[in-house]
């Protein structure tokens, strides 16, 4: 996958997107229930992010029954996950990362089962909108 640094950095802009990413980076997967419970947001609202880091190459998406859960593309370079790294520890040193764990952790009906994802699937492939307005459309 090639991602270029001014699309990431355009993703990163939103706070919510930064926080969903950092989250992302360090978990396995998170549906999108745990995703707005930690960053106490609208669901909606974390949708139209997840969607939009979806269509950028950023993040693929998995259905368990009603579910959709999220993970960081397997594609993404290390680059963009060591800029992650080093953004997850900023928000860590403002204690802002802290809180957010406390939510996910204290979600009361987090899932126990995790999809399979389907990685480099040429469907999801050619689901991927082409960049646009993606991450201005707030």
């Amino acid at each position: 996958m090639t991602i270029e640094p001014d699309t990431l950095i355009q993703a990163l802009a939103d706070g919510t997107r930064l926080r969903a990413l950092v989250l992302l980076n360090r978990e396995t997967s998170l549906c999108v229930c745990e995703l707005t419970a930690a960053l106490d947001v609208p669901q909606p609202k974390m949708s139209r992010h997840l969607a939009a880091l979806r269509s950028l190459g950023i993040v693929e998406d998995a259905r368990i029954a009603n579910r959709v859960f999220y993970r960081l593309d397997l594609g993404l370079p290390d680059w963009a996950r060591g800029a992650l790294d080093q953004l997850a520890d900023g928000l860590r040193k403002t204690g802002d990362l802290a809180v957010i764990d406390q939510r996910l952790r204290g979600f009361p009906t987090r899932p126990g089962e995790r999809p399979a994802f389907r990685s480099a699937d040429s469907v999801a492939e050619a689901g991927r909108s082409a960049v646009g307005n993606a991450v201005r459309s707030e």
